[in-house]
């Protein structure tokens, strides 16, 4: 079993930056490729961004990319979502997920371990 757990949410303006943290514990996340979710109110869950296990392979919502970056470093067990460039749209609560393939995935249910989320709120 992993838990997963993010943190470094928070209000900004629009423009504005954030970096969200994802730290595993448990097991090592090291085998596991991870990925970026966000939901926000009134609105189904949807994919913001993925990475491989080693982090050679990245996946981005075309909503995000450009702004968005992903990134992960295995020797401290914690996944990165660096969030630059925020628009009002990007308001949700976003999620850390992790799963047992090597590669980036998209797809919410081949996901098999899931944070609580974190809230971020941008303000225009």
């Amino acid at each position: 079993q992993i838990q997963l757990e993010e943190s470094g949410g928070g209000l900004v303006q629009a423009g504005g930056s954030l970096r969200l943290s994802c730290v595993a514990s448990g097991r090592t996340i090291s085998s596991y490729a991870m990925g970026w979710f966000r939901q926000a109110p009134g609105k189904e869950r949807e994919f913001v961004a993925a990475i491989s296990w080693i982090g050679r392979s990245v996946s981005y919502a075309d909503s995000v990319k450009g702004r968005f970056t992903i990134s992960r470093d295995n020797a401290k067990n914690t996944g990165y979502l660096q969030m630059n460039s925020l628009k009002p749209e990007d308001t949700a609560v976003y999620y850390c997920a992790a799963h047992r393939n090597i590669a980036p995935i998209r797809t919410e249910s081949e996901y098999d371990y899931w944070g609580q989320g974190t809230q971020v709120t941008v303000s225009s």
